[in-house]
Order: structure tokens, then C-alpha cells, then sequence
């Protein structure tokens, strides 16, 4: 669990990120949980955007993706999921 600390800092760290993933008409399925989780464990810190076109609820979608991948939820604004995870292999993020 992050603290509000961290989840400041991390806010500052995504903000200059472009959205990597799209979350569409589908939804979110298993394929995506997967190449999300792999992203995290290269980046650690990622945004996802939501498409007009998406059905369920942004709360539900950033819910989804964090229990399909194990990562934190940072931040939901708007249309955009910010997820952190920290790498076991490449950690670049030293959180405060």
C-alpha cells in the first residue's frame, strides 16, 4: 500500500508520460492484465487512457487492472490510470 507521499511523488513522475495502453469496447481481458503486467516490470510506473467507446466504469476498468496485475492504483483522473509496480529485476524508482 502507498502512502500519500509516495503517490504525490509518483503523480510527479507521470506527468510528463504518455497513456501506452487503451482500454476499448472490450474492455479488460486477460491478454491485456498480461502485457500490462509485463510493461510494469520494465517501466515499474505506466499510464493507461480509457476510450470513449469502453464500457464499464473507469473505476472498475483501474480495479480490474490492478488485481489482473498486481500493481498499485496512483491516480485516476479523468480518463487516465496511472499504475505503479515495483520491478524485481529493473527497479529504477526510489520512492520516498
Amino acid at each position: 500500500m502507498l502512502t500519500g507521499k509516495q503517490k504525490r511523488y509518483l503523480r510527479s513522475e507521470a506527468h510528463n508520460l504518455q497513456p501506452i495502453f487503451q482500454v476499448g469496447k472490450g474492455g479488460v481481458n486477460e491478454n491485456m492484465t498480461n502485457q500490462i503486467a509485463d510493461a510494469l516490470e520494465t517501466r515499474e510506473l505506466m499510464k493507461v487512457q480509457i476510450l470513449q467507446n469502453c464500457d464499464w466504469d473507469r473505476d472498475e476498468v483501474a480495479k480490474a487492472l490492478s488485481e489482473g496485475t498486481g500493481a498499485e492504483i496512483v491516480q485516476v483522473i479523468g480518463k487516465v490510470i496511472i499504475l505503479y509496480k515495483e520491478s524485481k529485476e529493473q527497479k529504477r524508482i526510489q520512492l520516498p
